[in-house]
């Protein structure tokens, strides 16, 4: 039996009672992270065009439609999930699962909880479901050899979300170990996403998740429909994802410690609308400022060790180092740095055009300098960290080191505080129904209906 059919098989037999209480609760409070993050994006510029043009194309409220979040539209079950997911990853503030650098829930809560909805499905049903696709899409891309796929260009969010997707649609669809194994074969052929968008400064990175959620879930209803997926999509000599996307892909990752290691319990919360690898930074800088009362006016120069993927995507890049749009300013540990200084906090607040081009900040801005060490790229993907250094112009030098950010597995946020994140980003769109949804949610396993997003 291959790795990815033992994975398929663990999946399609898995059942709620075999899963220990405490990755039930981690997975309720994700399913909670993912839709506060959607549904805090809807009114998003780019999120209103895109919903503009696409029910024009996809046709709405038709038999059999399901929820676009935060919307009072119904969209086919193809095109409902395709917008949400891409809802969900629009303020970067969706959960990473960071041994894989995945962001699971923006994929797999998207996926699952539209074909729930389209088949009728209990909560109980979602959140089984929902740990079926974290359990998968980590595996995957563990697996891939994070270092290498992603220094290859490969966007794992998508590479691997595609599997996420089609586990938890499987579930839901009560596929069995061999259509599960196809499910999963279909969405590897499909798998796919680059990081070309941050070296052009685009805003096409939100598109990787959603076609992932989309293609998954699509795998599934292909598989139950009749067709079939190859076993051996991840190491086949022709073909085999493993040898074409990565140098470093361990396929016993797939399946090591199945069962008894959750990696739902091994997910970041983000805390900041940005990069994760903005995040130990703005802690670090956050941290110095007020402990030592820094402010703009008195530093000379800021200096930020990170590891190496942190510095390419956050650091060197054109888009990273004089950012001009939110897309931009979202990677940029610079801009980040600058308003952890100058605001004392760094949220949508800060994301503004006037603010990204304020004269101020981009001064501030400049003196941030990132640069990669093996400190700290050796202990990646386990460790996000970094070592911000502030130099004052009395020639004072302050230093603070990050070994994990806030809201990491190591310094996790509190049920209360992901409800509060939740809620307050709910409030974007429902102000007036953000708390009763909330609590809907954290009581998924007593709904027998889901409620409308």
């Amino acid at each position: 039996m291959s790795e990815l059919s033992e994975l398929a098989s663990y999946i399609a037999e898995l059942e709620l009672s075999c899963i220990p209480d405490v990755v039930q609760k981690s997975g309720i409070l994700h399913i909670l992270d993912s839709i506060g993050t959607g549904l805090g994006a809807v009114y998003d510029q780019q999120i209103q065009s895109v919903l503009k043009e696409w029910l024009k194309i996809g046709g709405e409220n038709g038999e059999g439609y399901i929820s676009v979040w935060g919307t009072n539209k119904k969209a086919s079950l193809s095109t409902a999930v395709f917008l949400n997911a891409m809802m969900s990853h629009t303020l970067e503030m969706d959960d990473v699962h960071t041994n894989s650098k995945t962001h699971i829930g923006t994929v797999v809560v998207p996926a699952a909880w539209g074909m729930a909805e389209y088949l009728g499905r209990t909560g109980d049903d979602v959140l089984l479901a929902v740990i079926c696709g974290y359990e998968v899409m980590s595996r995957i891309g563990m697996a891939f050899g994070v270092t290498s796929h992603r220094n290859k260009g490969w966007h794992v969010t998508a590479t691997a979300g595609t599997f996420g997707a089609a586990a938890a649609a499987g579930k839901l669809l009560g596929l069995n170990k061999k259509q599960m194994t196809w499910a999963l074969g279909l969405a590897g052929a499909q798998s796919f996403g680059t990081w070309a968008f941050l070296g052009d400064g685009t805003s096409a990175k939100v598109l990787n998740p959603a076609r992932a959620a989309q293609v998954g879930m699509e795998s599934a209803l292909l598989v139950k429909a009749g067709m079939t997926g190859a076993e051996h999509i991840l190491t086949a000599d022709d073909g085999g994802l493993f040898s074409m996307m990565s140098d470093e892909a361990d396929v016993q990752l797939v399946t090591e410690g199945l069962g008894e290691e959750w990696q739902l319990m091994m997910m970041d919360n983000k805390t900041y609308p940005s990069c994760r690898s903005t995040h130990c930074a703005i802690d670090g800088t956050l941290e110095l400022c007020q402990t030592y009362e820094i402010s703009e006016k008195n530093i000379e120069h800021i200096e930020v060790e990170t590891y190496l993927v942190g510095y390419k995507q956050c650091g060197s890049s054109k888009g990273s180092l004089n950012p001009e749009t939110p897309v931009n300013a979202r990677f940029s540990t610079p801009f980040t740095v600058a308003c952890a200084v100058m605001y004392g906090e760094v949220s949508l607040r800060q994301l503004k055009q006037d603010i990204i081009m304020d004269p101020e900040i981009r001064k501030l801005m400049h003196k941030v300098t990132v640069k990669p060490t093996l400190e700290f790229s050796d202990a990646y993907p386990h460790h996000w960290g970094c070592r911000v250094i502030i130099r004052t112009n009395d020639g004072s030098v302050y230093v603070s080191y990050m070994k994990d950010a806030s809201g990491s597995v190591d310094k996790p946020l509190t049920q209360t505080q992901v409800k509060d994140k939740a809620v307050s980003l709910m409030m974007e769109t429902c102000p007036d129904k953000a708390n009763k949804l909330a609590e809907q949610i954290l009581s998924i396993r007593k709904l027998d209906i889901l409620p409308q997003l």
